[in-house]
């Protein structure tokens, strides 16, 4: 038997390796643009950048350090210079795939960071398999412009997996819905009518509020954004705006909130602040062919009609009034339980009745009944209508 040549034992003390096999490596040296790795071949490994990650311009040597361990696959055991030519992002691709096919059978929700930002949704890397999420399956509402979610991790499922197209699609939304909908249900089983709750203003209409109170919205109507009258909601609240709402009433899903407290209802001490003979002072809110509408405090408005407002015959009020203009009057009517007040700045200058035409006074043609209710209820639904 011939003896083998030192070669020849050097030789066969290296193992053998073939294309796709997966091997580990030692890393010899890194440079920006490959890694040298030894393989326990005859040769060294070599992988470079473009099979290390499908990221442009990675810098190797941020990666990985000499002494390093990693397990590559064999991409070709010789590349015409006796090198072995290597692949990482390959090997992950394969166990990625594994992962997602998974993720998918088990319904299982992944976590990756959105690489890019697309005109029809947003891509995402999963030990470098790419998952698409359609911009229709990132929300639960529809989203413009997705840049908000460059750079973010993102919780998604694997709505459809296609190894063979290499097709793998994201859904968001589905842990969207279903996290809001355990949220609603725990708050509904936590509220009820006459809480006081905190929110955030999650839109501002005309006609009045939205807010988020954790797990569903309530409407903050304009008529309960105060005592007081609102023109315009948007001057009040802003979008993000906290505030403590008191919930009114809870119909199926639906909460009305309000901002009436009953401990700031100016109604409270009217019937001291506003007994018949009073004198008060108070600005004119409001102006219709029969009166006008002044303000005593926010919430409390009272009535004084045109056939009252002086000792002379006027045609309307706005021929001597103007909204904002401070007003002094006398109270002569005060209705607490349907909340109405008549004002007189004629009475100023009347002597006071004697006891005995107190009764021809009531039946005398200058005092007028005026359901104020119906008028700022027909008012409203004119403006709205508008």
């Amino acid at each position: 038997m011939s003896e083998l040549t030192f070669e020849q034992m050097l030789e066969e003390s290296f193992k053998t390796i073939h294309s796709g096999e997966v091997v580990e490596g030692t890393v010899i040296d890194v440079k920006p643009e490959e890694i040298i790795l030894n393989i326990g071949y005859k040769s060294d490994g070599i992988l470079t950048r473009n099979e290390y990650t499908n990221e442009p311009n990675v810098d190797l040597t941020t990666v990985a350090k000499p002494g390093d361990t990693m397990e590559v696959k064999i991409l070709k055991v010789n590349d015409g210079e006796g090198q072995v030519l290597l692949t990482y992002k390959r090997l992950a691709a394969d166990r990625g795939n594994k992962k997602i096919e998974e993720a998918f059978n088990n319904k299982e929700v992944l976590t990756a960071k959105v690489a890019q930002v697309l005109e029809g949704g947003l891509s995402v890397v999963v030990e470098e398999v790419r998952i698409f999420i359609p911009a229709s399956l990132v929300s639960d509402v529809y989203e413009k412009d997705l840049s908000k979610y460059a750079g973010q991790e993102i919780q998604f499922v694997i709505s459809e997996y296609n190894p063979k197209r290499r097709r793998y699609i994201g859904d968001r939304k589905q842990l969207i819905v279903a996290e809001k909908a355990e949220l609603q249900k725990k708050l509904f089983e936590t509220i009820k009518e006459g809480d006081v709750v905190e929110g955030t203003v999650k839109n501002v209409t005309d006609f009045g509020a939205f807010i988020d109170l954790g797990g569903a919205d309530g409407l903050l109507h304009i008529s309960e954004m105060s005592w007081g009258r609102v023109e315009n909601p948007k001057k009040v609240f802003k979008v993000g705006d906290k505030i403590k709402v008191l919930i009114k009433e809870i119909t199926g899903n639906k909460i009305a909130l309000s901002l009436k407290f009953d401990d700031e209802n100016p109604w409270k001490a009217a019937s001291k602040k506003y007994a018949v003979g009073n004198v008060v002072t108070g600005k004119v809110a409001r102006m219709t062919d029969f009166g006008a509408f002044v303000e005593l405090e926010p919430g409390v408005d009272a009535l004084l009609h045109v056939s009252q407002i002086s000792k002379d015959h006027i045609e309307k009020p706005a021929d001597v009034l103007k909204t904002g203009e401070e007003v002094t009057a006398k109270v002569v009517d005060f209705n607490e339980e349907e909340k109405k007040i008549s004002l007189s700045v004629k009475a100023l200058f009347a002597p006071e009745p004697k006891e005995e035409d107190a009764e021809a006074e009531e039946s005398d043609a200058d005092v007028v009944s005026v359901d104020i209710d119906a008028v700022i209820a027909s008012e409203q639904e004119e403006a709205s209508e508008e």
